[in-house]
């Protein structure tokens, strides 16, 4: 397995840890009416789970598992790789800030946070596209 497919699927599971935590901590403060603030822990656990568990998870598995793109480079480029984990990464974990901050400040610069966290995982999207379109093809 190679190393960028370790990573990919060892992150994602951190994020399904984590996002299982964040629906627990919802659940437990709704059934309690504990005093702690859980609006923004729907969508940050949403994200965690679609972007960040099951997102990385099939990206990493398409890296790896994938016919081959060719002979002497398998799996595309290498660096394009990196790009789509590093970018899906710093769009997820800048969303889960953004969306904390802008549900305790709402119209501030948080919502143009929302905005480029988008944008970022946008980018990390394109750039696992880019790697990945040459090896789909016919037999």
């Amino acid at each position: 397995m190679p190393p960028l497919t370790r990573w990919f699927i060892k992150t994602s599971l951190v994020y399904f840890i984590l996002a299982l935590v964040a629906s627990l901590l919802r659940t437990m403060t709704a059934i309690w009416k504990l005093p702690f603030p859980t609006g923004e822990l729907f969508p940050i656990s949403i994200h965690l789970l679609a972007e960040g568990w099951i997102t990385l998870l099939i990206m990493g598995v398409v890296f790896w598992m994938f016919p081959k793109y060719s002979r002497e480079r398998p799996r595309g480029s290498e660096l394009l790789g990196w790009l789509n984990y590093g970018l899906i990464n710093a769009g997820l974990l800048l969303r889960i800030i953004s969306e904390t901050a802008s549900a305790q400040q709402p119209f501030t610069v948080w919502g143009w946070m929302l905005v480029l966290s988008a944008a970022i995982q946008w980018a990390g999207g394109m750039a696992f596209v880019l790697n990945t379109w040459g090896r789909v093809k016919e037999k």
